[in-house]
């Protein structure tokens, strides 16, 4: 892609103008956000900040059933402009064998093309959901993927993001107040116990930290 130059501003400014700038840089056709309905706001935010946005969810076949609530009541919220990408596998047991290649069918490769002839990708990532993240920009050249990351909420406290939802009435994943502070697939997700850290409850039992879209 031709050479982009990204602001320092958007460092300090509104996350809103992350997405707008990236609008204006690339056009909406060359533009994706990709949202896992663990909570509402980027979504409220990009379709606020950049009406008709697409917002691309990944259905991997093992969404908690609270997640796909989530996905509903914000289609009454918001217009969405929402395309739901399914993996090409039909559902099996993989991931009670090998979490990693469970991950790269059913998220990887759905992304992948998600992501074909995009210029720019806005992402849900915050610093403080964990290491991997804790440097995160809030707008990045990413040369495996050739297009630039735009990582708006990547200040964002988990009090930020709850006066977020507050002062705009969104709705909430229910599974948050039942201990899951981080939501992936029901198969590899569990409830975090007091103390822990909040993606603890990711892949439990496992090494693995990361399904493998943001790495």
């Amino acid at each position: 892609m031709p050479t982009v130059t990204i602001p320092t501003s958007l460092e300090s400014g509104h996350p809103g103008d992350a997405i707008r700038w990236a609008a204006e840089q690339f056009g909406t056709e060359n533009l994706v956000v990709t949202a896992s309905f663990e909570d509402a706001v980027l979504v409220h935010l990009a379709a606020t900040a950049v009406p008709g946005i697409e917002v691309v969810l990944i259905d991997t076949q093992y969404l908690f059933a609270e997640t796909q609530w989530l996905v509903d009541e914000m289609r009454k919220v918001v217009d969405l402009n929402l395309t739901v990408l399914h993996p090409k596998v039909q559902p099996d047991n993989l991931w009670q064998t090998d979490v990693e290649a469970c991950c790269g069918v059913r998220k990887v490769e759905p992304l992948n093309r998600a992501l074909v002839g995009k210029q720019g990708w806005v992402t849900g990532i915050r610093r403080v959901d964990g290491p991997t993240r804790a440097n995160a920009p809030v707008a990045v050249f990413d040369p495996v993927r050739n297009l630039v990351k735009i990582n708006p909420l990547a200040s964002f406290t988990d009090e930020d993001l709850l006066t977020y939802e507050q002062v705009f009435e969104l709705p909430v994943n229910p599974l948050r107040e039942r201990g899951y502070p981080s939501i992936g697939c029901w198969p590899c997700t569990r409830p975090v116990a007091p103390g822990e850290d909040k993606r603890a409850g990711r892949w439990a039992g496992n090494a693995k930290t990361e399904c493998g879209l943001h790495v």
